[in-house]
Formats: structure tokens, sequence, C-alpha cells
């Protein structure tokens, strides 16, 4: 499961927030993500989003749903079976439903908005150029050395090595070793 800290150095325009998260909910900060839609954002669409599902529980004669953006993004899935994917960025937030007590983060935005969680169908930020500090497992080696290249590959992971890579695209390098609590630096650029 990938993770970002809290150190990070990246332009604002450098975030795309267009997309909303399609995928299995909790999804973690620090996933590569690809697009997932075959259409991807239409500018000018006379709708940008959709109707998701009712936002609690359904009463006769009552309407209550909830909207996401039709434009989405997916985790990368390059590196499994020969699959080579055109990652667009990194996830900045966690993507959740509910809290760490069950609680549905739709009832609780503040709650959301303090803790950099986006819920499902709201637009999820995407870095796609900084500095991040990350933590993932594939990427947990002594072998990792300053300008060391990184691949988007699978489960929205990112590998330096031939065995997690086969040939996925760049997404960046490394610009320092591993921290004894499994953290290293990465520039990326997409």
């Amino acid at each position: 499961m990938p993770t970002l800290k809290p150190l990070h150095d990246y332009d604002p325009h450098d975030v795309i927030n267009l997309f909303s998260w399609s995928g299995a909910v909790p999804a973690y900060k620090g996933t590569m993500v690809k697009i997932a839609t075959a259409t991807g954002f239409q500018a000018g669409a006379d709708d940008p989003v959709e109707m998701f599902g009712a936002a609690g529980n359904a009463y006769g004669n009552t309407v209550s749903q909830r909207y996401r953006t039709q434009a989405q993004v997916v985790a990368c899935t390059s590196g499994a079976a020969g699959v080579k994917d055109i990652p667009l960025g990194m996830l900045l937030y966690d993507v959740r439903e509910t809290d760490e007590n069950g609680e549905k983060l739709l009832y609780h935005p503040r709650k959301a908005a303090e803790n950099d969680w986006v819920i499902s169908g709201q637009a999820a930020p995407v870095l796609t150029r900084g500095i991040v500090l990350y933590s993932g497992a594939t990427l947990k080696a002594d072998a990792l050395t300053p300008g060391l290249a990184v691949y988007a590959a699978a489960a929205g992971e990112l590998a330096y090595d031939a065995a997690h890579v086969a040939d996925a695209p760049k997404v960046g390098k490394v610009l320092g070793g591993l921290s004894s609590d499994g953290l290293v630096m990465l520039k990326i650029e997409l």
C-alpha cells in the first residue's frame, strides 16, 4: 500500500483536479493512476457530472442522489501480465467513504478535509510533477540510489527493478536513499 508523508514540494499548477476515483475504496495517496474512461475529460460537455447512487437510505417518493465527475481515474496496472499503462499522475489524497469509526464521511465533510481525504465522487487531486516523500512495498530495498529511475507498477505502486517494471513507463527518479522507516524522496516527472 503506497503512502505519502507531509514533506512535499510541488506547484499547484501541476495538480489536476478534474477526475474522480473509479475503483475499490479506500484508495491511498501515492497511488499511480491512469484515466479510466475512454473519453477522459471532455471540455465543453453539457454535463460533466453524473449521478452514481443514493446518499444514504432510500425511502419511497424521495430522491437523494450523489454526483461524481464523469471523467475518472483508476490505479495503474503496469507490470501485470505485460500491461503497459500510461500514468496520469499520483493521488495526493486518500479516497474514502468512511472514517476510522465507520461513520460516513459524506455527513462529515470537514473531517474529510482536515485529514486530506476525498469522498468518493469528488474530484481527487492528481500530482503530475513535483517532489514527494513516498513509502511503498516495491521500493523498500537498500539498492535505492539517487538518480535511479522509478516506474509505474502493478496496483498503482512504484518500482525500480525489472521484476516489477515489465516495460512500464518511467514516472520519475529517486532523490536519496531509503530511510530507516522505509521512506524515499522522489521526483515525479510526468
